[in-house]
């Protein structure tokens, strides 16, 4: 069988389970099953598949037809420049996400050197790419995670930044080490009731450490900004993730703690998702 029948042959069982991305998900899985890269498989449909790697590949495409997210498949993501090592215990990096990146960059264009604090760093995803881009600037990441920490830690190698990142294993309530001239976190802010309304592959596969925000979706948001208003310095830039629906009771929460607004940034959807404040 080669490359193109079988890929063939893992859309369509993709395709019998709704799975809208059946196409790409099945060349993505066989570029997994034979070790090489998706421009490799495009290049190649017709080489034959050994017996081995197609059974690496109908195990990874039943799999998916079970709902079980590509990026746990082949534990990696691409997020803003870069590919991340994950695992079943972090957070899939998304696209909206990358919204944090890009406000902390547009706001440092002129700065030199900066200590950043991210709150719930999970895979890493946000600081490393920070980090990457700003070669003096320092980070440090906190996460209740152990296997997180392990995570980020493995991918600060792989980007170049470990000398320059410190990580600790701690519920941020608990956190007390230094002041930050930049603040960034994605925390959990879903509803917890709302979960299992998500759909199936982040419902029933991603952690739901990194989901559940609590009875109002609020209850990660309020200690995250409760502990940031702490730990930053006068005129530090705070940067955060949202709920589509939580603009406004998180701006009540911040205005509260002597954040000032600076702007409010929407994801592709169009749904507000980042906040930038600045410490008064």
């Amino acid at each position: 069988m080669n490359i193109s029948f079988a890929i063939d042959e893992g859309i369509k069982i993709l395709k019998e389970k709704s799975i809208i991305t059946a196409s790409l998900d099945s060349e993505i899985l066989m570029a997994q099953a034979i070790n090489k890269d998706r421009k490799f498989i495009l290049l190649n449909l017709n080489k034959r598949v050994n017996k081995n790697h197609l059974n690496n590949f109908q195990k990874l495409i039943k799999n998916r037809s079970q709902r079980v997210p590509v990026a746990y498949l082949t534990n990696k993501k691409f997020f803003w420049n870069s590919e991340f090592i994950i695992s079943n215990k972090t957070l899939i990096p998304r696209p909206d996400t990358e919204l944090i990146v890009e406000n902390v960059l547009n706001l440092t264009k002129f700065k030199n050197k900066l200590n950043i604090l991210d709150i719930g760093i999970g895979s890493g995803c946000i600081l490393l790419s920070i980090l990457k881009e700003k070669q003096n600037f320092y980070g440090t990441g906190v996460d209740v995670s152990k296997n997180c920490l392990n995570i980020s830690k493995i991918n600060a190698i792989n980007l170049n930044v470990s000398s320059r990142l410190k990580l600790y294993k701690t519920d941020v309530d608990k956190f007390t080490r230094g002041k930050y001239d930049l603040i960034v976190s994605n925390p959990p802010y879903i509803n917890k009731f709302k979960i299992k309304y998500l759909e199936s592959d982040v419902a029933k596969y991603e952690p739901k450490l990194a989901l559940d925000g609590g009875l109002d979706g609020l209850s990660e948001i309020r200690k995250v900004i409760r502990k940031s208003s702490e730990l930053i310095k006068k005129k530090g830039i705070f940067v955060l993730e949202i709920g589509f629906d939580q603009k406004n009771k998180v701006i009540k929460l911040l205005n509260e703690k002597g954040f000032y607004i600076n702007t409010i940034t929407k994801d592709i959807a169009k749904n507000d998702r980042c906040i930038v404040s600045t410490k008064i």
